[in-house]
């Protein structure tokens, strides 16, 4: 008992300079951040008690881990056994994880002992091959039941598992992905596996807590999806989820980037926002075999683990070293947020990356089967990860942008299909969407006032997507092409990134195109380029101070 005191005085110290503060402007769903209980003193005596520590959408914030390996110490320290999970989106985010294509986040997590993760959509950016070689390397459990291998129609991986503590609890978990997985991820990286769709979902993960339910005393799911408003439609949200299974006791969450101790509705779902901003804490009783408690824990000042620090910084400073070299300067904020930001409106920085683009294959005289004035320009907003703040510009921070490896690609479609492709991928506006057009070349009008004309399931490879295609186009006009008149006949040259080009996203017009080529050219060096050789290596106020108006929406 003496060394329990000492080690909670030594602890509470440290505690107390956690921060109730948390970042909003990169967040979704802010109602549910009001609602999140944060707590800032830890109680002084968890013996008794299992604590699972979780994160979610930590995209390339390495030096996060330690924040959780410390708090699992201290967890430890004060009598509880812990368990460390992760719901996702892990593998992407920064150079510190991408220029090794996930498998850092991986090494780190394995030196922050986690236990138990589920895989995120991001975890399939560098293909299903490169997931599972990274994940050879886990020493901690993968639990994913609706992601299925076509050639088995097995699961990717172990749909559940049990951990049982030193002290003789056990704690089911459940691991479901995202079905938009299918579309956010370049198709032609993950054709040898499926997504459990609508209605089957539901089923997939009943049918794992009720195998759970026969041998845990707690079942807890791991989900990757998130409550954006678009992926409402096709009940794919955790509060969707929650509301259609029984048995289980808590969803921890990812996906949606948002920070939340429960659903719009009480629901008891959790998720900590992304990049380690805070800690989620479940808190479960031994002896009832309850939930007792969860909540979240700011990271803002905690104590971190000094051997994980150590690898990561390691890791950074090995990225910096390559990519740390300033090779431009920005006079104004180029604006990388999500929400409002390019998932739901033009952007500056949207306007640079699609003129970058444009301009790369024009240079080249690659155009062959349009004319020059009917080439433009469209990027995924979701695809545009970060602000660059004011001041230099190094690599670093354009592969932040840019973090895919996506390379620049063109498809020729009549004016008919890239009217459909704009209207399909502002569906949902003025609600977030990661397939929202970042354009050039284009002069358009979206009237948000005006309902969707929804239409049939995009297929896409004979396979069912996440997104419908538009019975009429009832939001879009597009007024100008380049300033001249558009033309519904046609052919206009798109030139856009190999993921919309295969269909992804809200692009399925793109991916059934019979005309189309890649030029091998990545996004970031495109732009790298693009800033240093036509804009001498200064994006200036005049330039890109602001969205240059192509897009007019009426709310």
């Amino acid at each position: 008992m003496r060394n329990s005191r000492r080690l909670m005085a030594l602890v509470m110290a440290l505690l107390m300079v956690f921060s109730m503060s948390f970042a909003m402007a990169d967040l979704s769903g802010e109602e549910y951040a009001e609602q999140a209980k944060f707590v800032t003193e830890l109680a002084s005596d968890y013996s008794g008690k299992t604590v699972i520590l979780h994160s979610n959408d930590v995209h390339g914030a390495v030096e996060g881990y330690a924040y959780i390996a410390a708090l699992k110490a201290q967890f430890q320290a004060l009598g509880a056994d812990v368990i460390v999970a992760d719901a996702g989106d892990f593998s992407q985010g920064t150079t510190y994880v991408s220029t090794s294509k996930g498998l850092s986040a991986v090494e780190l997590m394995n030196a922050a002992g986690y236990d138990v993760i589920t895989l995120g959509n991001h975890e399939f950016d560098f293909g299903y091959a490169q997931l599972l070689d990274n994940l050879s390397k886990a020493q901690f459990k993968v639990v994913c039941a609706d992601v299925i291998v076509d050639e088995t129609g097995a699961s990717i991986y172990d749909g559940s598992t049990v951990i049982t503590t030193p002290s003789g609890l056990k704690v089911g978990f459940f691991g479901m992905e995202t079905p938009e997985t299918a579309t956010k991820v370049n198709p032609g990286l993950i054709k040898e596996i499926s997504f459990v769709t609508f209605g089957d979902l539901y089923t997939c993960a009943q049918a794992q807590i009720d195998a759970l339910k026969a041998e845990a005393d707690v079942v807890v799911g791991l989900t990757h999806l998130g409550v954006d408003a678009e992926s409402a439609p096709n009940g794919y949200r955790s509060i969707d989820l929650w509301n259609h299974i029984e048995g289980a006791d808590i969803l921890l969450d990812g996906h949606s980037h948002t920070v939340m101790t429960a659903g719009e509705n009480g629901e008891p779902i959790q998720s900590t926002g992304t990049k380690f901003a805070n800690i989620g804490v479940v808190v479960i009783d031994n002896a009832t075999k309850a939930i007792e408690d969860h909540f979240l824990v700011a990271t803002e000042g905690l104590a971190q683990d000094e051997a994980v620090l150590a690898q990561a910084k390691a890791i950074v400073d090995e990225v910096e070293a390559k990519y740390g070299a300033v090779f431009a300067k920005t006079e104004v904020v180029l604006n990388g947020e999500r929400d409002p930001g390019n998932r739901t409106e033009e952007t500056n920085l949207g306007d640079l990356i699609c003129d970058a683009m444009v301009w790369s294959v024009l240079k080249e005289g690659g155009i062959e089967q349009a004319e020059p004035n009917h080439v433009v320009g469209i990027t995924n907003g979701g695809g545009i990860r970060a602000t660059i703040e004011a001041g230099d510009i190094t690599m670093n921070m354009i592969n932040t942008v840019l973090p895919f490896g996506n390379t620049v690609a063109v498809v020729y479609v009549t004016g008919e299909e890239l009217l459909e492709a704009l209207e399909a991928s502002t569906y949902c506006t003025p609600e977030a969407i990661g397939g929202y057009p970042q354009t050039s070349g284009i002069t358009y009008t979206l009237d948000t006032t005006k309902a969707y004309d929804q239409g049939d399931l995009y297929i896409l490879d004979g396979k069912e997507t996440t997104y419908y295609a538009p019975k009429s186009i009832q939001r879009v006009t597009i007024t100008a092409i380049n300033g001249e008149a558009f033309d519904p006949a046609a052919t206009y040259a798109v030139v856009t990134n190999n993921f919309c080009s295969a269909g992804g996203d809200t692009y399925n017009v793109f991916g059934r195109s019979t005309s189309s080529f890649d030029t091998g050219i990545p996004m970031d060096e495109t732009v790298m380029q693009f800033v240093s050789e036509v804009l001498d290596g200064t994006i200036t106020a005049e330039a890109y101070g602001q969205p240059r108006g192509s897009e007019t929406q009426i709310r």
